[in-house]
């Protein structure tokens, strides 16, 4: 078998809600999904997830290569960019092709992935996530019930801007999670909006009523004495990784025993998340992998020794995507379809797209000017403006 091409279709996600974080709030309820389709000269197709702007500067790496050495091919494809970087938009491509390897070399050996890894169970224990911070009280507390109804009791919330509204939201997120649990474990999503002091403040105020498990991204993603200084001033746990693109970028965070929970974002890849496990592990550190579409790295979370829970942003698939995994007891059931279990409708895409085009948009993934510069919350601020 041999990779002789590759095809990129672009889907979106109807969310049926707004989504964002501290940064800001998506201006439409659908956002985009980029799919990678790798061909070979079996005709078996491959598909890999996730924005791969930069995949022809990495193609090259496995083409006409047998996509059953993944490993292998994966780093050739850090290889072939050494010079100018692999990390930012040429990750993504990387990770998106390993993706699509490790499906072909699953489909090939006709069993689903989480078997070709090695694991022992099909389901992954996971967490509710909503990326939740546009939406009222009322909505929140109908969007975590409907986690709740899978059996979810963990949650995370996003927030970090108000402290009376965060700690009003974490009890909403408290009481729906309760009825599955006496202790829903609590996760608070900050995005790297914080600076130390300002977080060590805030989180030390929500403590005071609410037990966090672990709260994620307080200041900045590479700040490896300041997550260890957060880490330090409060009880929850701290959890980062996400964007990190490379074991590289994880060196200094755990040299300086910075972190709690070790992130790793499903987009950059099966290998990718594998070998971070196992730097992770070699720390006695859980790993605990950041929701994507599709969820695709849930075969390899189900392999490894030391995965924590899978975050879950919703329970319904891409337009045009089929995906062979349910939700259920809190986790994530995967199913026996061979490969990683992701069918790809290209035409009924298409068609989709054509029917209501897709509109340009801002989202929260542009950092805003104050970010990190607040000396207090937004809540006091407020107060103080108003006397």
């Amino acid at each position: 078998m041999k990779v002789t091409g590759y095809r990129s279709v672009t889907t979106e996600h109807n969310w049926g809600r707004l989504i964002g974080d501290a940064n800001g709030v998506m201006s439409r309820p659908r956002t985009d999904v980029h799919v990678l389709i790798l061909e070979t000269d079996e005709g078996i197709d491959g598909v890999g997830i996730g924005p791969h702007e930069d995949v022809e500067r990495v193609f090259g790496a496995v083409e006409g290569q047998d996509p059953r050495a993944v490993t292998a091919l994966y780093d050739r494809m850090l290889a072939w960019v050494f010079k100018t970087g692999h990390a930012g938009a040429t990750f993504g491509a990387i990770g998106a092709i390993d993706l699509a390897l490790w499906d072909l070399k699953a489909k090939a050996a006709g069993e689903p992935l989480w078997r070709t890894l090695g694991a022992l169970d099909r389901f992954v224990p996971g967490y509710a996530s909503g990326l939740d911070i546009a939406l009222d009280d009322d909505r929140l507390a109908d969007l975590y019930a409907e986690f709740a109804d899978r059996g979810f009791s963990s949650g995370k919330l996003k927030g970090g801007r108000n402290l009376e509204h965060d700690l009003r939201r974490l009890t909403i997120l408290r009481d729906v999670l309760g009825r599955n649990s006496a202790h829903p474990a609590l996760m608070f999503d900050a995005n790297e909006s914080w600076n130390r002091s300002q977080a060590v403040r805030y989180v030390t105020a929500l403590e005071r009523t609410v037990d966090l498990a672990w709260v994620e991204e307080p200041v900045r993603r590479w700040d490896a004495a300041g997550l260890a200084s957060v880490r330090r001033g409060i009880r929850a746990g701290v959890a980062t990784g996400e964007n990190l693109t490379g074991l590289e970028q994880y060196r200094p965070l755990l040299d300086a025993d910075a972190v709690d929970v070790v992130q790793v974002g499903n987009v950059w890849g099966i290998t990718h998340f594998l070998r971070v496990a196992a730097v992770a592990h070699s720390h006695d550190l859980p790993v605990s992998p950041v929701a994507y579409h599709a969820n695709p790295v849930a075969h390899a979370a189900a392999a490894v020794p030391n995965h924590l829970a899978f975050e879950v942003q919703g329970l319904s698939a891409p337009i045009g995507l089929r995906v062979d995994q349910e939700y259920d007891d809190g986790g994530i059931v995967l199913g026996d379809a061979p490969g990683i279990g992701i069918e790809v409708d290209e035409d009924g895409i298409v068609a989709a797209r054509a029917a209501d085009p897709a509109a340009r948009h801002a989202g929260p993934h542009v950092r805003p000017g104050r970010a990190g510069l607040r000396l207090v919350p937004e809540s006091v601020r407020e107060r103080a403006e108003l006397s």
